[in-house]
């Protein structure tokens, strides 16, 4: 039933949405004008990084495939980071709790719905932010720090998760992470005709963020609250207090007391893999609420993984303000003045800034008892077994079995 869920919304979507997407649409643009000759930083709306040029060069030479391609190649690489969330929290993927998740995902969350149909290029951070945090869980971090840095190299959204690597002092995944896409651009600047545009039109548009259509889905605390009223300077401060608070509670996170501290190998499915998680999301919710632009799908990248660990009695899932940040993006959930389409980036500011004050708090919380907050978590699986059956309410003496 999964993958008929799955294979529908994506052929729904390659069938309504040509070019693989509006965002897709950007990039391929920009590759067709580098096959041209031309600057593909022409197109202002082109926020990438020169590697991302060459990487739509297949689809701009065979636009038709990627109709198709693209809708179905997001929502497997979304599946695909979600596979790696549960085993990093130790869930087995053949669980009951992972196929409905899943679906809560696809049927419940609209972003999910609006990643596929954009085709944006952050489903390469959705999957990459995962598959390197497994890798960290394991002790890989060297090719935790390479799949950062691929996915960097594309878009650099996972700039953030840096910070983990300097919060851990692993200095030489932190160099391979740097190093990789600072290669890969310079070697894609060296074929593109006019590589100094990045710099010159593209990096000041995204710090003024004055474009009137982007304005309209920017959910970060800057972009929304000067639609209210309040002065830009003061809603720019905002968000910057907002940034700085989430990186002081990451590191809080990481810091807090416990077994795993001084760790050198974490184990997926511990104690500690909440640990590494938690971090990284409120490291990545920091740098959303600053970031210029900031849109609803950029939340694929964090959400999956917390959801993972709900079977964990300390999980931040737990909470009742964590869904209370979610509601908003129930598709059909309807809130009375802000449905139209100039108000939609309201909805998406609320779920921003609640779900990350849930997670910042939590963090802080962990930080300062020195363990879990609340019950217990269910204790770690032991070797080469799986916490994919198990689960706790608060509270409850037990666990039963969850197939």
């Amino acid at each position: 039933m999964l993958g008929v869920v799955l294979g529908a919304a994506a052929l729904r979507i390659a069938y309504r949405v040509p070019d693989g997407g509006m965002d897709n649409a950007i990039v391929v643009r920009a590759a067709d004008a580098w096959l041209d000759g031309r600057s593909p930083y022409a197109d202002r709306h082109f926020l990438y990084l020169p590697g991302a040029v060459l990487a739509a060069v297949p689809q701009a030479m065979f636009p038709q495939v990627g109709r198709v391609l693209v809708p179905v190649g997001v929502v497997g690489a979304l599946a695909c980071g979600w596979a790696c969330a549960l085993r990093i929290h130790g869930v087995a993927l053949r669980s009951r709790f992972a196929v409905l998740g899943l679906l809560g995902l696809v049927l419940g969350f609209a972003p999910f719905v609006h990643l596929v149909e954009l085709g944006n290029w952050t489903v390469a951070s959705a999957v990459a932010l995962p598959v390197a945090l497994l890798c960290v869980c394991r002790g890989r971090w060297v090719v935790a720090g390479a799949v950062i840095g691929a996915a960097v190299a594309v878009k650099p959204l996972l700039v953030p998760v840096l910070l983990l690597f300097v919060f851990a002092r692993k200095w030489r995944a932190l160099g391979v992470a740097v190093l990789v896409p600072v290669v890969v651009s310079v070697l894609a600047a060296l074929v593109l005709p006019d590589p100094g545009a990045f710099f010159t039109r593209t990096l000041p548009f995204l710090l003024r963020g004055e474009d009137r259509f982007v304005r309209l889905y920017e959910a970060s605390p800057a972009a929304v609250l000067p639609r209210v009223g309040v002065p830009a300077v003061v809603a720019s401060l905002v968000s910057v207090v907002g940034g700085v608070v989430g990186v002081w509670c990451a590191w809080r996170r990481w810091r807090a007391p416990g077994p795993w501290v001084g760790a050198e190998v974490p184990s997926a499915g511990g104690p500690e893999a909440g640990r590494v998680v938690e971090t990284a999301a409120a490291l990545m919710l920091a740098a959303f609420l600053v970031s210029r632009p900031s849109y609803d799908h950029y939340l694929l990248v964090v959400l999956p993984l917390l959801l993972a660990g709900a079977l964990r009695a300390s999980s931040v899932v737990r909470g009742p303000w964590f869904w209370v940040a979610l509601v908003p993006q129930v598709p059909g959930f309807v809130w009375v003045g802000v449905e139209v389409l100039p108000r939609r980036a309201f909805k998406d500011a609320f779920t921003l800034c609640v779900l990350a004050g849930v997670v910042f708090w939590w963090c802080a919380a962990v930080g300062r008892r020195g363990g879990p907050v609340g019950p217990a978590s269910v204790p770690a699986p032991s070797a080469g077994a799986s916490v994919a059956g198990e689960w706790s309410l608060p509270g409850a003496p037990q666990s039963r079995p969850f197939p």
